[in-house]
């Protein structure tokens, strides 16, 4: 199969051709400069499909089908995101309008974290498994859930939410309304922010020399200081990732999935942060006194891939 993936997000737009296994065959990106009419935005997803099938040396009449993983509320069955903040799409019939511009008729739709999910479950870490979650930590925490291996969004396509159960009552204030979501805990943004506090209340921290100053402080500040020794940076890391596995732990009490994956930039830290967050999990999970097989809790595998792979799959047996 010929399918097309395309990962819409507020930065960037990345569009990929890719084959029925999940290998990328040709890839193209460009920005998506969001604060556009949406219709210049479609303009510019419409060229990239057209640019990646003639890098690959076939007409786009012979795309099988194409996939689009997109912010906000994302109606499958109607092609329409109903709501995408950062894009500012309301209501708006992308599918049809992306079928207009490139001729394609089987063209999917589904909201960018279950996109992503869909491809760890098809091609990726949970390969061969019915039920998984993906946990992705970046600017926000978003998630997809995989169960009989179909994308559970909810009857009104805006469910799986995760980073936004709360864990923390009356905690940090979160960009959805909510106090104490998980997002406001275990995001990149969440990790920055619980940095620059460290920081500010011990200028001893190595977090000072690694960083230089709070306006340059990442989500690998506190990690390198950790790995330099710097208790303080520990202490950062460790408080992370305790919040991180109170909501890892919620979701294998709730879903009990097969595999849970975790990606975004966070992810890169791999066994620093897989290896005590499967600890703690472990220690805390319901099943944790029983001889039941475990989650497995593992990186997800697709990296920044997951969106273009995860839309293409979608169009598998569709």
């Amino acid at each position: 199969m010929k399918l097309i993936g395309i990962d819409l997000g507020g930065t960037n737009i990345a569009v990929g051709l890719v084959d029925e296994n999940g290998n990328i065959l040709q890839k193209t990106t460009t920005p998506t400069l969001a604060h556009r009419p949406n219709s210049e935005v479609l303009d510019d997803i419409a060229k990239c499909c057209f640019d990646v099938c003639k890098k690959a040396g076939i007409e786009i009449t012979e795309v099988d089908a194409c996939g689009i993983a997109s912010p906000g509320i994302c109606n499958s069955t109607t092609g329409v995101v109903e709501r995408a903040e950062n894009m500012h799409f309301h209501s708006y019939p992308i599918v049809e309008e992306l079928r207009r511009r490139t001729g394609i008729k089987n063209i999917l739709i589904e909201n960018d974290a279950n996109a992503a999910a869909k491809g760890e479950a098809e091609v990726g870490a949970a390969k061969g498994h019915a039920s998984s979650i993906m946990v992705t930590l970046g600017t926000g925490v978003g998630g997809g859930v995989i169960v009989d291996h179909k994308i559970v969004s909810g009857f009104n396509f805006a469910g799986a939410e995760l980073g936004h159960m709360v864990i923390v009552k009356d905690g940090r204030e979160c960009g959805c309304g909510r106090r104490g979501c998980w997002e406001a805990y275990s995001s990149a943004t969440a990790l920055v922010r619980t940095t620059k506090e460290y920081m500010e209340k011990h200028p001893e921290s190595a977090m000072w020399e690694i960083a230089g100053s709070l306006d340059r402080v990442n989500g690998r500040t506190a990690f390198d200081a950790m790995r330099k020794g710097d208790k303080w940076g520990q202490a950062v890391v460790d408080e992370y990732i305790d919040y991180l596995a109170c909501g890892v732990t919620n979701l294998i009490n709730i879903f009990q999935p097969e595999v849970l994956s975790i990606g975004g930039g966070i992810s890169n830290e791999r066994d620093t942060l897989i290896v005590p967050l499967i600890k703690k999990v472990r220690g805390e999970s319901f099943d944790s006194t029983t001889d039941l097989p475990k989650t497995k809790i593992c990186i997800a595998a697709l990296r920044n891939d997951a969106g273009i792979i995860g839309a293409a799959m979608l169009g598998v047996n569709s």
